[in-house]
């Protein structure tokens, strides 16, 4: 079974969200079977179900033990939607 998943990270330190920001992402795109796509907004993540829900909350909870106070906001939708709708 596939999912996708669409991610935003808001970490709540002064100092170099970004930076954690990118490292959430690089990690991400390290995992072979998982397909990964940032936006300004957001990452999405697209794989098998198993695998791309056990790396996110891996990452979610590196990020808060690293981090301490940061802001998930996350989306789970079955199927792989990683190609975008034809129009009508």
């Amino acid at each position: 079974m596939q999912i996708s998943i669409e991610i935003s990270l808001y970490p709540l330190a002064e100092e170099k969200f970004k930076a954690e920001i990118w490292s959430f992402i690089r990690t991400l795109r390290t995992v072979d079977g998982l397909k990964v796509v940032t936006n300004g907004m957001s990452t999405q993540v697209f794989g098998e179900y198993d695998l791309a829900v056990a790396t996110v909350m891996q990452e979610i909870k590196q990020v808060h033990q690293t981090l301490g106070s940061a802001v998930f906001v996350c989306k789970f939708i079955s199927g792989d939607r990683s190609e975008p709708e034809a129009e009508i």
